[in-house]
């Protein structure tokens, strides 16, 4: 079969990396053309679009680019037209998918989607167009089970893809020795935006800690100069592709909202969640979300496990006190620990990649 696969951004990249491997073992004649990174192209994927040129977050950011946005939308048409796939799968990233979901559907094109958009956060009347435009919804959160059935929607819950990344790092992949300090994790981002908007003020907690070295996260897509232009003089490692490698050995991390929050919590590092963007795109998005906190983390477990600073609470007080209180060993960081435990069995103990790419052979074989 020839699958079209679009993912938009770098935790895209690496669940549609481990979902086309999996995709070529279920089916030995797969042929896969797909929008993502250089993981979806190593996994055995044709690589059409990189998802550094289509990842703008925040509402002014969009506004900005949607020239771009709406050259890529006709783009990505007209290739799947050429390309004529058997079915199109898509990954997270709602802003375009969903726009390909429609036109797609009136192609008579099968749609599924992989890794549900966020409607349960906001704007949760595109579940409308979800029912209308998708024909296999794959979730990987347990409580989007629920929240589809309250819409009269059946979707499949196939675990979450993180589980197995994580369980295969920890078992299969040898640490690499970073420092003889111990060390604190910064995660800025993947996006220049945001890495320019989080990354300084992180910076500003590491003289207050000496004794451990700071190593950044540096994102595969992103120039080393263009970190260094940011961290200046600062006695700060740069570890470019070693995120997994950094927080197998991280004491404490600062962490970008999103997928990354998840992960620290996967490998069991403690953490402070770190947010600041557009002021405008901020209180725009503040009016129109739903939910109680921004970290997958806390969402999941329905409670403030880890500590989030948001916008103007993002300082260097702020993150030099959340700091000290996940490295002094006490109550705090031992009820984090603990909830983190709890987090990996809510999660379930599938291989999400491998129960995705069955749903969806066994779909498209009934098709």
């Amino acid at each position: 079969m020839r699958y079209y696969i679009i993912a938009g951004e770098a935790s895209g990249d690496l669940h549609g990396s481990n979902l086309i491997k999996a995709l070529h073992e279920k089916d030995a004649v797969a042929d896969i053309r797909c929008w993502g990174g250089d993981r979806m192209e190593a996994a055995g994927a044709t690589l059409v679009k990189h998802y550094r040129d289509l990842a703008f977050m925040g509402f002014v950011e969009v506004l900005m680019h949607l020239r771009t946005i709406f050259s890529n939308i006709d783009f990505c048409k007209k290739d799947m037209l050429a390309y004529k796939p058997d079915v199109l799968i898509l990954i997270d990233y709602p802003g375009f998918n969903m726009r390909i979901a429609e036109w797609a559907k009136q192609q008579g094109i099968p749609v599924v989607y992989y890794i549900s958009p966020q409607v349960w956060a906001w704007k949760e009347n595109r579940v409308k167009k979800i029912k209308r435009d998708v024909d296999l919804m794959l979730v990987i959160l347990p409580f989007e089970v629920d929240f589809y059935t309250k819409w009269d929607f059946k979707v499949s819950y196939v675990g979450h893809p993180l589980i197995q990344v994580v369980q295969d790092e920890q078992d299969n992949v040898p640490v690499q020795k970073i420092s003889d300090k111990p060390i604190i994790a910064l995660l800025p981002g993947s996006r220049k935006q945001e890495i320019k908007v989080k990354l300084p003020v992180m910076l500003t907690v590491v003289k207050h800690f000496p004794q451990y070295q700071f190593v950044v996260a540096q994102a595969p897509a992103q120039p080393d100069e263009f970190y260094k232009e940011i961290i200046g003089n600062e006695n700060v490692m740069l570890a470019k592709a070693q995120t997994y490698n950094i927080l197998k050995q991280a004491k404490a991390a600062l962490v970008t909202s999103g997928t990354a929050t998840l992960e620290t919590a996967l490998f069991g590092v403690p953490q402070v969640v770190c947010y600041k963007g557009n002021p405008i795109s901020y209180m725009l998005a503040k009016k129109l979300i739903k939910v109680k906190y921004i970290s997958l983390v806390n969402l999941i477990m329905d409670k403030p496990v880890v500590t989030e600073l948001i916008q103007a609470d993002l300082n260097e007080e702020n993150l030099k006190k959340e700091l000290h209180r996940l490295l002094d060993g006490g109550s705090f960081l031992q009820q984090q620990l603990q909830d983190y435990k709890i987090l990996w069995h809510k999660l379930g103990d599938s291989n999400a990649s491998q129960e995705a790419a069955e749903g969806i052979v066994s779909f498209m074989r009934k098709k």
